[in-house]
């Protein structure tokens, strides 16, 4: 065991299954996009749509700057070659906070759905039981973890699939009235879904469809990457929308009771076991744990790959950076890092559920803004100017998507419980990985040169320009 690079051994069916694993859609259908039926009622299916212009705004944003640095670091790394060390540093703390709590937060939750046939389960038990079997996985080759996640997405698939077909057998109201005319639950009943109702939902609804541009993380094991990784993001996006779309756009139009569902702190299962009676909701409910299971060992696997990014980029201390980068001899897998992630997320599984939502809950909206002022920069300071995809007409994708997420950090304040800490939590790591560079650079002449691959560009001048500018 020794350190070394990666070896290619992925095409974009591969790199599309670990990317649609750690989208996990049955996971989003089951318990985020109940959040946004409860906000909206039926104008649920206008926020999607909503959400999936935006998704696509980001994943051109992400489609371009995944072929110019085609790097397993990710976002950090991306926005380090446009912006600067600096910013790649911020974000690469940022990142790795949440890499760590995915893990947990998706663990913790899959209780709720081994219930159906273990009354009462363990939380915490569980949730470890799930990331240790899943570190484990993630040791093995990445080849082998994109065939196991892809039996267990095909079990979600089938699952959405049976959502998606009893909704559209059963029709109880049509689907051009709930888009025309949305409805939400009041004490009378139903009335007209406000715009600003359907607008804050749609916030929700982003998260609901994020994860395709997971696919760059691994992209330094992908044949052709720079050539590959931009089609393999958009097909992520257009797969994810196809298996969300289909079960929510069937419970609208098929609810017995559309009130009832809107109410419901499950409306899916609710909806299963209304139309397809209790063995088929048991049996919806397990695949939904075999999902949360599959998201656990993608995020594990990303997690494992930013840390060697960054053990290779030199970003700790030296005995770190070389445990970071150590890669399993016969299985090619960075194991050392797979095991500090894993042994970090069994650590979370003991801290309040609240409290890792709280830490977790805005780093995607640093990541996403980070992204389009990172295209944005590419494009202008000329960085970028290599990559093989270029957006059409830009910069509309990443405009909208920044206004987009002004919107989400709107709502997110005006949430006091969970938004607003969320925001704060987020502010404070940026400060304290922000501040840690800019001291081991006045202290000890940190000079952080990210490597990235022997076949991409060096770290622009200008960009190190604007790294000066930033300390």
């Amino acid at each position: 065991m020794t350190s070394r690079r990666f070896q290619r051994s992925m095409k974009i069916f591969g790199v599309l299954l670990l990317t649609l694993s750690s989208v996990t859609p049955a996971s989003s259908v089951f318990v985020i996009i109940p959040g946004v039926i409860q906000q909206a009622g039926s104008g649920v299916v206008i926020s999607l749509l909503a959400a999936g212009l935006v998704s696509f705004c980001m994943a051109f944003v992400y489609a371009e700057l995944a072929s110019a640095w085609p790097i397993a670091g990710g976002e950090y790394a991306m926005a380090g070659q446009a912006l600067g060390p600096f910013a790649g540093y911020v974000l690469l703390g940022v990142n790795a906070v949440t890499y760590t709590l995915v893990p947990p937060v998706l663990a913790l939750g899959a209780a709720t759905y081994i219930s159906v046939i273990w009354p009462n389960a363990p939380a915490v038990p569980i949730a470890v039981g799930m990331i240790l079997v899943s570190t484990f996985s993630g040791i093995l080759n990445v080849r082998v973890n994109a065939w196991v996640t892809g039996v267990f997405l095909a079990v979600e698939v089938v699952a959405l699939v049976v959502v998606a077909a009893l909704g559209f057998a059963h029709p109880a109201r049509s689907l051009a009235g709930a888009i025309v005319h949305p409805m939400m639950a009041t004490g009378a009943g139903l009335s007209a879904t406000p715009p600003l109702a359907i607008a804050l939902s749609t916030t929700i609804a982003i998260f609901a469809l994020n994860g395709y541009g997971a696919a760059v993380y691994f992209s330094e094991e992908m044949h052709g990457a720079s050539q590959r990784i931009a089609r393999t993001i958009v097909l992520a996006l257009v797969a994810t929308l196809a298996l969300e779309f289909g079960p929510t756009l069937a419970i609208v139009v098929g609810a017995p009771d559309l009130a009832a569902t809107i109410r419901s702190a499950s409306p899916f299962g609710d909806f299963v076991q209304a139309l397809g009676g209790r063995g088929l909701a048991v049996a919806v409910s397990l695949a939904v744990a075999f999902a949360i299971v599959n998201a656990v060992i993608a995020s594990l696997l990303i997690n494992a790959r930013i840390l060697y990014s960054s053990g290779r980029d030199g970003a700790w201390h030296h005995a770190v950076n070389d445990i970071f980068t150590r890669l399993h001899l016969r299985f090619d897998s960075p194991w050392a890092a797979m095991l500090v992630t894993g042994a970090a997320g069994v650590a979370c599984c003991f801290i309040p559920l609240k409290v890792l939502l709280v830490l977790n809950g805005m780093g995607v909206v640093v990541t996403y803004v980070s992204m389009c002022v990172s295209v944005i920069a590419g494009r202008l300071n000329g960085s970028s100017r290599h990559a093989h995809y270029r957006m059409p007409l830009f910069p509309v994708a990443p405009v909208v998507g920044l206004l987009a997420l002004a919107g989400v950090v709107a709502a997110g304040w005006i949430d006091a419980e969970v938004g607003r800490p969320s925001l704060l939590a987020t502010f404070a790591e940026m400060v304290l990985f922000g501040g840690y560079y800019l001291w081991r650079r006045r202290s000890d002449g940190f000079a952080w040169a990210m490597s990235g691959l022997e076949d991409s560009p060096p770290l622009t001048e200008t960009a190190r320009n604007l790294e000066v500018g930033a300390s």
